[in-house]
């Protein structure tokens, strides 16, 4: 029997068995092989190289797994709470292992996780009253997040010849400390203003 006009269409369900929630998975799954190939030999370049390699892909399947859900429409909760949750842990577990190897200071490495755990909780905290959307800024950070861990993770400082672009990783480094506070700061002030708007509405 065909649905008649007027009548309400029931909400496409979506399974959380998917593409996209699978390279997620496989995103929190890279994070503690990451750590170990990161950790267990820092001085070979080898396996800092292939540390850096199993990095730069575990932030691909980020940037694919979003693309696919959007396109194919496959979003999820699921995805929704796992994808933040996977990132962080990925890119958290690179600022920490820096530090440990005492290749990035500690004090640049809690700065950026409490800002990124903290806009995280944020966003679950205030969801109630609505959804803070990633700006521009926003997206801005992540990529220069991605592009000095890697430069920091490859083993720059161990070849000769390349310790200029250990200097070129220095600079992103600190533009990506600077964006990732002031769009922190930003997205607190969305936060009051959404859960003020919500309150008197």
């Amino acid at each position: 029997m065909s649905a008649t006009a007027g009548t309400p269409t029931a909400p496409r369900r979506v399974s959380s068995w998917n593409v996209p929630n699978a390279l997620t998975v496989l995103r929190l799954v890279m994070v503690p092989v990451f750590a170990w190939a990161l950790l267990a030999h820092p001085d070979s370049v080898g396996w800092r190289v292939a540390s850096t390699a199993i990095f730069v892909v575990a932030i691909l399947t980020d940037a694919l797994d979003g693309k696919l859900a959007r396109k194919y429409d496959l979003v999820t909760s699921f995805g929704k709470l796992a994808d933040p949750i996977a990132d962080k842990a990925l890119t958290g577990m690179a600022f920490i292992g820096l530090s440990v190897l005492g290749e990035l200071p500690w004090w640049i490495t809690i700065v950026i996780l409490v800002r990124e755990w903290g806009i995280t909780v944020l966003r679950f905290v205030v969801i109630r009253y609505g959804v803070i959307a990633a700006d521009r800024g926003g997206k801005l950070k992540t990529l220069l997040q991605a592009v000095a861990l890697t430069l920091f993770l490859l083993p720059l400082t161990m070849v000769a010849g390349l310790g200029w672009l250990h200097v070129v990783g220095w600079v992103v480094m600190v533009a990506a400390l600077v964006l990732t506070v002031l769009t922190g700061a930003n997205y607190v002030r969305s936060a009051l203003r959404l859960r003020r708007s919500a309150t008197r509405a």
